[in-house]
């Protein structure tokens, strides 16, 4: 008898947007010069639950798209090609399947052009259509602070947040000033989040709109004081800041020749979130993460360029040699 997948534990649900992206083959220009794209799925927290999935764990999303072609392009990739539990994949009836295009001008940091007008489903999220006892029950949540960024998504995923043991849950600080009104606002509903998160994970901005500093040392610091037990600070080429209470490290990146810049961090997220589940040390999870990051940044695409753990591995050895 085949097991029913809704009566198996997750190990890891992310909450947050979803889209269908569109990524220029042509390197080095404009959109008004680009003549052809590559189409997959993307959406920070969507590619994260990919990412952890290729490296062979149990993942679902909590997100939602239009009940349109592309709605449908997503839930059959996710649950075909990408091995992701769509059991919380809702479809509105009217609103439409965002869409983000990118051009590689230049390649380390793409224009992104977004359309999620005049609202995007994964916004209106609601707890009526989601099993809160599935969600406390996985090993690890994974919050995208983009969710906290309009109702009624913000009060659903603070209500996920307040259902859990704060030190499994991720908070991804995950800062898109497209996605709020101002930065204050974020700054506020972002740094309130962390009272519920036992892991936070961004890069020196984000974690100056969340804490007020952009110094490493200082938001690691912060974080910690917030309560968050692990506190991952991203300084792009000087490496990645791992900081708990009684040790701090920092872990140097690998260098690769960049593709996309696209995708790296949602690769680490989910590799990240495998060492966590593995029981690996934090420095440990984040040496696998940041090559995991590393090789999808040498790629076009995200969710499909995301690595299995040999290919990790095998990148690892070649850092080491």
């Amino acid at each position: 008898m085949r097991e029913d997948p809704l009566s198996v534990s997750l190990e890891l649900v992310t909450v947050g947007r979803v889209s269908v992206d569109l990524y220029a083959r042509e390197q080095g220009v404009g959109f008004a010069e680009v003549e052809t794209f590559a189409k997959s799925i993307g959406g920070s927290p969507t590619n994260v639950a990919v990412a952890a999935a290729r490296l062979g764990r149990r993942a679902a999303v909590i997100t939602a798209v239009g009940d349109d072609p592309f709605g449908e392009y997503v839930r059959g990739a996710l649950a075909g090609r990408f091995g992701v539990d769509v059991r919380f994949v809702g479809t509105h009836p009217t609103l439409r399947t965002p869409l983000a295009f990118a051009a590689m001008d230049p390649p380390e940091e793409p224009q992104l052009l977004f359309y999620r007008e005049p609202d995007a489903p994964d916004m209106q999220i609601e707890l009526s259509g989601i099993d809160r006892a599935a969600v406390r029950n996985a090993r690890i949540l994974w919050v995208s602070a983009s969710a906290l960024s309009a109702e009624p998504s913000r009060s659903t995923t603070l209500a996920l947040m307040g259902d859990r043991d704060r030190t499994t849950t991720i908070l991804d600080l995950d800062y898109r000033p497209t996605f709020w009104r101002d930065e204050s606002e974020a700054s506020a509903v972002i740094g309130g989040a962390l009272a519920l998160a036992g892991t936070a994970v961004g890069n020196r901005e984000e974690c100056r709109v969340a804490v007020g500093s952009d110094d490493p040392g200082s938001a690691a610091d912060a974080l910690l004081a917030r309560g968050c037990g692990l506190a991952v600070v991203k300084q792009g080429g000087e490496g990645v800041l791992v900081a708990t209470a009684s040790e701090r490290e920092v872990v140097p990146g690998l260098r690769v020749e960049v593709v996309c810049g696209l995708g790296a961090g949602d690769a680490f997220g989910g590799a990240l979130c495998h060492g966590l589940l593995s029981g690996w040390p934090p420095a440990e999870c984040v040496r696998f993460a940041n090559a995991a990051g590393a090789i999808v940044a040498s790629r076009l695409l995200c969710a499909d360029a995301m690595p299995d753990d040999g290919e990790v591995r095998a990148l690892l050895a070649q850092a080491v040699t």
